[in-house]
């Protein structure tokens, strides 16, 4: 009896300590959600419309089979830039970004709450927002201008020499650092006549809130645009999500971390494409999908994916009416008392999607030169007093006649 005991004692005691040495994964608790000011609702509403219209408009252009954006990351850099519009450049600008029906307070006021709360809503979730602004030595830049971009966008603002060589590197280095080095060279050159540059820079890494088990995880073809069968490495769990289904496709909200943030995949019907259900989706065809998802046991399989993208955005936007900006008739006299226009707006992406959860980042670069330094003003050759002309061979250079004219009779 007492060696049986001891026994018994044994196993308890080795019980135990299995217990207290097996890793435990708390769940976190359910996000608080973010409050924002009465209307602006009706903001992330044209930020998402925003969103699907850019990502049409990205995929059409760039022809690409994997395309990622981050609307968010467009739509900041441009809101810095459209602050320094006037005249009908900015109300292209507000088109194109689908502002309509707030103040430019209101604006401006939205995007500081979105950058300041959305970084802290979700302790587990890394996700941090920066803009910068670098403007050419020299350039008069208006006070209002940079406090603006200041107090709302809490840009980091330098002057910088565009003329030396490591002017690029400077400005890539900052978004490498705010990036987790996943966008180190979003910029490729200075441009000509280049002035400024306004630029977000967001980084995210968010853990799911129900892995994958690497278990799980196994080879299975995956059929491709082009209906072609690839091999890939499928994951696997069955448990419960929020989902919802109608004429178009498939809808699974998977959350990261404290349920503050989420990844919702949409999965076209059978004799449906992505471009059939981009087409359909609006902004408010997608809240009236969120608003049916609905708790369930679903058999999840997802490939593990990685993907990064370079895109130049500026034929998208010029298709989603912001054409003003890009042209010599621009008006960013609210930056400077000089001839402005964007040349290029550069976007860089990364994503990578794994068992454990989500990793991405996305740069968007704004470049504003000067167009009286790339269009000189047009010369005005006025003969109106005497001269002198030469008429010449060109090939070889000779000159076959010359004279001056030292007045002019009417004949």
């Amino acid at each position: 009896m007492k060696t049986i005991f001891k026994l018994i004692i044994i196993v308890l005691l080795t019980a135990g300590c299995t217990a207290q040495n097996e890793p435990t994964i708390p769940v976190p608790a359910t996000a608080k959600q973010i409050v924002l000011k009465a209307g602006m609702g009706v903001r992330v509403n044209q930020d998402n419309e925003f969103a699907f219209d850019l990502l049409k408009k990205t995929i059409n252009s760039s022809g690409e089979t994997n395309v990622f954006i981050s609307p968010l990351s467009v739509s900041i850099a441009l809101g810095m830039a459209w602050n320094g519009a006037n005249g009908d450049t900015r109300t292209e600008m507000a088109t194109a970004l689908k502002m309509n029906g707030m103040s430019v307070a209101d604006l401006n006021g939205y995007y500081q709450i979105m950058q300041s709360t959305l970084p802290t809503i979700d302790p587990t979730t890394k996700l941090s927002i920066a803009n910068s602004l670098w403007y050419k030595t020299g350039l008069p830049v208006k006070t209002d201008f940079l406090k603006v971009n200041s107090d709302y966008f809490n840009a980091y603002i330098k002057e910088l020499d565009f003329s030396q060589s490591w002017a690029v590197d400077t400005i890539n280095n900052w978004c490498a650092r705010k990036t987790n080095n996943l966008i180190k060279n979003p910029l490729d050159q200075i441009s000509s006549g280049a002035v400024m540059y306004l630029v977000n820079a967001i980084y995210f890494k968010g853990i799911w809130r129900k892995h994958f088990d690497t278990k799980n995880t196994t080879e299975a073809t995956f059929t491709n645009e082009l209906a072609n069968p690839v091999k890939v490495n499928m994951m696997y769990q069955k448990d419960t999500f929020a989902y919802a289904a109608d004429d178009y496709a498939q809808y699974l909200d998977m959350p990261y971390g404290n349920n503050a943030f989420s990844m919702t995949v949409i999965l076209p019907n059978d004799g449906k494409t992505t471009a059939d259900v981009l087409n359909y989706m609006t902004a408010d065809n997608w809240n009236s999908r969120l608003a049916t998802l609905t708790a369930k046991e679903v058999k999840v399989y997802l490939p593990r994916f990685k993907t990064q993208n370079k895109f130049l955005l500026n034929d998208p936007l010029i298709n989603m009416g912001m054409n003003l900006a890009f042209s010599d008739y621009a008006d960013f006299s609210n930056i400077a008392n000089a001839n402005l226009k964007i040349s290029r707006v550069l976007h860089d992406t990364y994503v990578e999607v794994t068992e454990v959860g989500t990793e991405a980042a996305a740069v968007t670069v704004v470049e504003v030169i000067d167009t009286a330094v790339l269009n000189p003003p047009t010369p005005v050759f006025n003969v109106n007093k005497p001269f002198l002309f030469v008429i010449r061979e060109k090939s070889t250079g000779v000159i076959l006649f010359a004279g001056k004219m030292g007045n002019v009779d009417k004949f």
